[in-house]
């Protein structure tokens, strides 16, 4: 049974009321409103292994291996990921088999 639910806002700025809307309908279907960012998971790893376009498998600490693409901070900077570094990964909650390289972790025996 369908209801029609008539909302009152007093507020006259459009992006207020659409997230007033969507905070009463319950969402309306949305997993995350807009301006709320998910919230993830960050892991060090080390690499084991170059694929194409910017891919590495990754294995973290606790043993898992995971498919880690570079990030788009990095890419830009050019820094280079090579098998056997030391990563920082951001790992999403519900997908726990994908993750995003965030940052490269320096080597203490190197000087860069």
């Amino acid at each position: 049974m369908d209801r029609k639910v008539t909302v009152r806002i007093a507020s006259t700025n459009i992006t207020e009321n659409i997230v007033k809307i969507l905070l009463r309908e319950g969402g309306m279907g949305i997993g995350v409103l807009p301006g709320m960012k998910e919230q993830k998971w960050i892991h060090e790893g080390l690499i084991t292994e170059s694929l194409p376009n910017g891919m590495f498998r990754v294995r973290l600490d606790n043993e898992n291996m995971i498919l880690g693409y570079v990030s788009g901070k990095i890419r830009r900077s050019f820094i280079r990921i090579l098998p056997g570094d030391r990563v920082k990964i951001e790992v999403s909650r519900y997908d726990s088999t994908k993750g995003r390289i965030i940052y490269r972790i320096r080597n203490k025996d190197s000087n860069n």
